[in-house]
């Protein structure tokens, strides 16, 4: 029987049969020894072949996994060496970031929107916590929101305390399945509830003494929503590791740099020094962001020296 991964908790699964049935399922060793590089054998949103055990304890045994589509992937948190999968399958990411409690960094943005460009998904920033913004937040904002929208992101300001910007963000969740990331304690479960309340996600206040968000979900979990399509929890990121990508592959996934590549006078530039770069006179002339530039820097120094 085909049936699509819910919920994963690294050792059990939560799988959603064609007759419309949830099921606890199991994976037979085989997955583990196969999958090398990653850390989770399955993801939410992983399309299996599964046979069912007991349909009273609705338990099944998972023993194939169609391939993926797409997934977005990050460096495990536990071991630097392996990835770890978020989600697969999908139709587009929204990130959520805020400027102000807790504050979402630029080169995380960045991170992310690398590796949903790296599996061709479409991507979308949701700025939450407007109600909390000052004169000084809602100038970066705007600056943020120019730079993005610049390069083919859509860019929402929402408040889910005030219900401002909440409707447009719902509509863009109509008929696909959508990932929801980024740090604890940005608003993504409280976006959730306040859109669909049969939910009923558990919250938490962000932490007053360091200022960053508390874990409130443990394990990513998709959830179909009445108004069509479905959505992908996942539990809030502190560092997004990127994966499978050198040094030389990192500006094709700036999407304003890759248009620039062939103007560069070398093929293998990295745009930081070499002479007829493309990108770096789009920097001096102000068509790339200066900030992107620099965030490309700043990531380009923090990855390894590899080809792949």
């Amino acid at each position: 029987m085909r049936a699509v991964i819910y919920k994963s908790t690294g050792s059990w699964y939560v799988a959603k049969a064609t007759d419309g049935k949830l099921y606890n399922a199991r994976i037979k060793g085989i997955f583990k020894i196969d999958e090398i590089t990653s850390t989770n054998p399955l993801a939410v949103g992983d399309e299996v072949e599964m046979e069912i055990e007991d349909i009273q304890e609705e338990s099944a045994m998972i023993h194939e996994i169609y391939d993926r589509r797409n997934y977005v992937a990050r460096v495990s948190p536990h071991n630097k060496r392996q990835h770890h999968i978020i989600a697969s399958n999908l139709d587009q990411s929204i990130l959520f970031a805020t400027l102000k409690e807790p504050k979402t960094s630029q080169g995380f943005m960045d991170r992310f929107l690398i590796s949903c460009e790296s599996y061709h998904i479409p991507a979308i920033i949701v700025f939450n916590k407007s109600d909390l913004y000052r004169k000084k937040e809602l100038e970066r904002f705007s600056l943020l929101k120019d730079i993005y929208e610049a390069i083919g992101y859509k860019v929402v300001l929402v408040s889910v305390q005030n219900n401002e910007g909440v409707d447009e963000v719902k509509q863009l969740l109509h008929a696909k399945t959508t990932l929801l990331s980024g740090h604890s304690g940005v608003g993504k479960s409280t976006f959730i509830n306040a859109v669909f309340p049969k939910l009923g996600l558990r919250t938490q206040e962000v932490s007053g003494w360091s200022g960053k968000g508390l874990h409130t979900t443990t394990f990513a979990e998709m959830f179909d929503l009445d108004t069509g399509g479905r959505i992908i929890d996942t539990p809030g990121v502190r560092e997004f590791g990127l994966v499978d990508i050198s040094k030389q592959e990192l500006s094709q996934y700036f999407p304003e740099m890759r248009v620039l590549i062939n103007d560069c006078q070398f093929n293998n530039c990295m745009h930081i020094n070499e002479p007829g770069c493309g990108v770096k006179k789009a920097v001096n002339a102000g068509t790339v962001s200066v900030d992107r530039y620099a965030s490309y820097l700043t990531i380009l120094d923090t990855m390894e020296d590899k080809s792949y």
